[in-house]
């Protein structure tokens, strides 16, 4: 039995071929970043309903592209209603791509600066979901420093969630399938 995903065959293949899979690419953690934003106070499987027309309303999560969207953007986003409809929410997305591009001009791209927050591995998977945080040391100091860059919308919990399904930590339950490791 999957740790999660067995109530519906979305959240399913999510689970089986996504979730906690390494994620390393700049475009690939900026989608995420946004998506764990956008996903804050809903459930996941609204966000996995609506991923296609978030990938097409901020152009593939393309941050140049992204970062270059002004008010009627926003404005445009507001109408979409394939998308979830949050003003604060949409301005930290663009946000978050005008950071992404100011990260590759400094001493850590995106990438970089995620994957060297990856806590050490656990020597032992966690069994039920009780053993699982929602916060870690990793998760508040990478919000700090992504805060510190010039991204919105990302507190540790948000932070938390985008590194379990960036790959940098595993867990999936001791007895998923899916679980490496």
């Amino acid at each position: 039995m999957r740790c999660f995903g067995d109530d519906h065959p979305d959240y399913a293949a999510y689970h089986d071929h996504e979730w906690g899979v390494p994620v390393r690419d700049e475009r690939g953690l900026y989608e995420r970043l946004c998506l764990e934003a956008f996903q804050s106070g809903l459930s996941w499987l609204v966000i996995l309903r609506k991923r296609e027309n978030f990938r097409r309303a901020f152009a593939g999560f393309d941050p140049e592209i992204v970062a270059r969207y002004a008010e009627r953007d926003v404005e445009r986003l507001l109408a979409d209603a394939g998308i979830v409809r949050n003003r604060a929410k949409i301005e930290a997305a663009i946000a978050n791509a005008r950071a992404t591009l100011d990260l590759r001009d400094g001493p850590q791209p995106l990438p970089e600066l995620i994957w060297s927050h990856a806590p050490q591995r656990r020597p032992t998977p966690p069994v039920t979901w009780a053993e699982v945080p929602a916060i870690t040391p990793e998760s508040t100091a990478l919000a700090k420093a992504l805060k510190r860059a010039g991204f919105r919308f990302l507190g540790p919990t948000t932070v938390y969630a985008g590194m379990q399904a960036c790959g940098l930590v595993n867990d999936h339950l001791r007895d998923c399938p899916t679980r490496t490791g």
